[in-house]
C-alpha cells in the first residue's frame, strides 16, 4: 500500500510541475537584493524590510485546465492562494492585483464573480491589474501586497522540532480535474474565515513559531518536501498521525488542494500552546512527524516505511539557497 501510494505522489502533476523552477531562479539569483530583500525566491512570499517592518510579495497562476472547468472556482482559487501566501508568512495582505487573458468572452463573467467572491470573503482589495482580451488560452493570474511585523519562514526548519499539521476539516471536498480541493471557506462568514487565519501571524508575534507553509496544490506530502527543500533538512512522517475528513480516500487527501492547510515546524517545548491557538477557532492541529538532519522525507503506513524523497538526489524545485 504505501509504495504505490508513493509512487502515485512523486508523479502527481502538483509536484511535477514544479521541476521547472530553477531555471528562472538560477537566471535571476543575483537579481534578488539591491539593499533591503530579508527573503527572495523559494518561499510562500517575498519579504523586503521597510521601516521597522516587512512588506510581502506573492504571485500566483492557475492551472488553465481549472479555470476551463470551473471559471468561477478558479476566480475565488486566486484569491484564497495569494491571501493564504501572505497569513502562511505571518503577515497580513493589504491589497491584490491581477492578470487575465481571455480567448472567449464567455470565461469573463465568471472569472470576475469568483474574484469578487474571494475579494468580499478575505475583505482584501482587488485594486488593478490587466487584461489580455486575445490570448490563445484562458489564464489567470494575481498578484499580493502583505506586511508583517515578525515573519513565518519556510527556510528555517531544525532538527528536533515537531512537524505539525493544522487544518480546517469542516468543508467540502471537490474533484475538478486537474485539482483535488477540501473547501472549507463556502458557509463561512469573512469573520469566521479571517479568525482562523490570524492565528499564523499571532503565532509569529507571540514567538511561538517561526516557520510554516500553506498547503497548496503540491499536496500536503509535496508541501513537506518542499519546506524540507528550503531547510536543508529532512523529516519522518507518519501518515496514520494525518488527520482528515471522513470519506475522504487517503491518497486524494494527501494530493489535495486545501484552503486551510498549514504545515508548521515548532520546537517541542512550545508545540501545545500551538496546537492550542489553533483549537480556539475550531482547527485540528496535530504533530504527524519530526524534522530530521538527514535530507530525506521518510514515510509510515500501517506498519510500512519509505522514502518519498531523497533531497539530496531529487530535488522538488531545484532553487538554490545558502
Amino acid at each position: 500500500m504505501l509504495q504505490d501510494l508513493i509512487q502515485q505522489i512523486i508523479t502527481y502533476p502538483g509536484i511535477t510541475r514544479k521541476r521547472d523552477i530553477y531555471k528562472i531562479t538560477s537566471a535571476l539569483a543575483d537579481m534578488t537584493d539591491f539593499g533591503n530583500t530579508a527573503i527572495g525566491f523559494g518561499d510562500d512570499a517575498a519579504a523586503i524590510y521597510h521601516k521597522g517592518e516587512y512588506l510581502l510579495l506573492a504571485a500566483d497562476g492557475i492551472w488553465s485546465g481549472l479555470i476551463e472547468a470551473n471559471p468561477y472556482g478558479a476566480g475565488k482559487a486566486s484569491v484564497m492562494a495569494s491571501v493564504n501566501d501572505i497569513y502562511a508568512m505571518g503577515g497580513r495582505p493589504l491589497a491584490m492585483v491581477n492578470v487575465i487573458g481571455i480567448p472567449d468572452a464567455a470565461y469573463y463573467d465568471e472569472i470576475v464573480r469568483g474574484i469578487r467572491k474571494g475579494c468580499e470573503k478575505f475583505r482584501v482589495p482587488m485594486v488593478g491589474g490587466h487584461l489580455h482580451p486575445d490570448t490563445r488560452e484562458v489564464s489567470l493570474s494575481v498578484a499580493i501586497l502583505g506586511n508583517a511585523k515578525q515573519l513565518l519562514r519556510s527556510d528555517n526548519a531544525l532538527p528536533g522540532q515537531d512537524l505539525v499539521f493544522a487544518v480546517d476539516l469542516e468543508g467540502r471536498g471537490f474533484q475538478c480535474k486537474p485539482v483535488l480541493s477540501w473547501d472549507t471557506n463556502s458557509g463561512k462568514t469573512s469573520e469566521q474565515a479571517l479568525a482562523r487565519l490570524n492565528i499564523l501571524p499571532r503565532l509569529a508575534e507571540e514567538g511561538l513559531c517561526a516557520t510554516c507553509k500553506d498547503v497548496s496544490n503540491g499536496g500536503l506530502l509535496g508541501t513537506i518536501a518542499l519546506l524540507l527543500e528550503t531547510s536543508k533538512a529532512g523529516a519522518r512522517v507518519n501518515i496514520d498521525a494525518v488527520p482528515r475528513p471522513v470519506d475522504f480516500p487517503l491518497t486524494d487527501w494527501l494530493k489535495a488542494f486545501l484552503s486551510y492547510g498549514f504545515i508548521l515546524t515548532v520546537n517541542k517545548e512550545l508545540t501545545s500552546k500551538v496546537i492550542d491557538a489553533f483549537s480556539e477557532q475550531r482547527i485540528t492541529a496535530r504533530v504527524i512527524g519530526t524534522i530530521i538532519d538527514e535530507r530525506r522525507l521518510h514515510v509510515s503506513l500501517a506498519g510500512e516505511q519509505g522514502v518519498l524523497f531523497d533531497l539530496m538526489r531529487e530535488p522538488i524545485t531545484g532553487i538554490l539557497t545558502e
